[in-house]
């Protein structure tokens, strides 16, 4: 197999080339080799030319293929030979944390190798496929009109967060059934995690001079934060993201809501022109590097949209006014980033804390205490800082 450009597969078949356009939202690479594969192939021969790196373009059933995917999870899965153990056996939350990622990494990377072809409008010409065209287009836009190839891992994930979008998430801070559910679109940061949602609506706004007219959303995702800032009676909110997804999907659902006309959605690298009474900012809570542009809403590599945020809240408050940063403490608890540096970012910013206000997160208890990772989101704290200027 061989490859022209960034975007093309090309492969061969039945004793001809072939080629058809690659799509891989994680970024994965084209495949260095690709052999066709069907319901005759067992789990085993597909799992090691897996791991090997050859990815398998699937022209069996449908359904096979899912069940094929989820035996190379199982293999995956299987816990690891005895003398492999010692080396994670002491380790500690941070090395804990990124043996972990290590593992995931390689773990998507595997499951990646599962290709499925689509045709030029996104059917996908298998025996029992499903009609997942709608999915794609929300996923990827109009349907290119030419052959492409997908990972299937991706196309499940493409349709999860299409059915995500149909039901939508309810967010009992912004009201009563059935206005105030959010809808966030594929590749767009889903509010599950509410605790944030609730701190922003319960946290007193500040006390300025004719009343907080102006606040900036840092990092709008799905517009769920500008939507409760509204609601609680902020007159204008200017809400930015570098994302275009995200800002479609934000001006989706703030149409939806019916506060649209009260928020101004811009393109731009954290902070808009100007100054105002609320600067509103949750940037993703792991210092760590994504290894895809999904991924970029949990981990922030050096805790630079952290950082960016602190070092120019100063000059973007209004007389008064505040910055409320939404963090979990979890980094903290796996050793990615100490309190003290954080507190140390703050005041090198030119900034006080004017108050905390602290809530438990939602998500289950520890499976296991003496896991360092499962301790660490056992003890987790998510926080809403209310800074000021010094």
């Amino acid at each position: 197999m061989s490859r022209s450009g960034d975007a093309t597969l090309h492969w061969s078949e039945q004793g001809q080339a072939r080629c058809a356009l690659w799509r891989s939202e994680g970024g994965q690479p084209l495949p260095r080799r690709v052999v066709c594969a069907d319901d005759t192939m067992p789990a085993d021969t597909a799992y090691r030319l897996a791991c090997e790196g050859t990815a398998l373009l699937w022209r069996g059933d449908f359904h096979n293929a899912r069940q094929l995917l989820q035996a190379m999870a199982r293999r995956l899965e299987r816990k690891p030979r005895k003398a492999a153990k010692p080396a994670a056996a002491g380790a500690g939350p941070a090395q804990a944390f990124h043996l972990h990622r290590q593992a995931q990494g390689q773990r998507a990377r595997v499951l990646a190798m599962l290709l499925i072809a689509l045709e030029g409008d996104y059917t996908i010409a298998l025996r029992r496929a499903p009609d997942w065209r709608a999915a794609c287009t929300e996923a990827w836009g109009a349907a290119p009109g030419e052959p492409l190839v997908a990972p299937l891992r991706q196309l499940l994930g493409i349709v999860g967060a299409h059915e995500w979008r149909k039901k939508g998430v309810e967010i009992p801070a912004l009201g009563a059934p059935p206005g105030n559910r959010i809808y966030p679109h594929y590749g767009v940061f889903s509010p599950v995690r509410g605790e944030y949602v609730d701190l922003v609506a319960q946290a007193p706004l500040p006390q300025v001079p004719g009343g907080c007219a102006l606040a900036f959303d840092i990092g709008v995702g799905t517009g769920v934060l500008s939507a409760v800032l509204v609601r609680r009676g902020v007159a204008r909110v200017v809400a930015t993201d570098q994302d275009p997804r995200a800002l479609a999907c934000a001006q989706d659902n703030l149409q939806r809501l019916g506060v649209l006309p009260r928020v101004e959605l811009r393109q731009a690298d954290l902070f808009p022109p100007g100054q105002a009474a609320l600067v509103v900012c949750n940037p993703p809570w792991l210092p760590a590097r994504a290894s895809s542009p999904l991924e970029r809403a949990v981990y922030d590599e050096g805790s630079s949209m952290l950082r960016g945020y602190l070092d120019g809240l100063r000059a973007h408050l209004a007389p008064g006014g505040e910055g409320w940063l939404i963090l979990s403490d979890l980094a903290e608890h796996l050793g990615l980033r100490t309190r003290a540096e954080l507190q140390g970012w703050i005041e090198a910013a030119g900034l006080r804390v004017l108050a905390r206000h602290d809530t438990r997160p939602r998500h289950g208890k520890a499976q296991d205490a003496t896991d360092p990772l499962h301790a660490a989101r056992a003890a987790e704290v998510t926080s809403l800082w209310r800074l000021g200027a010094l």
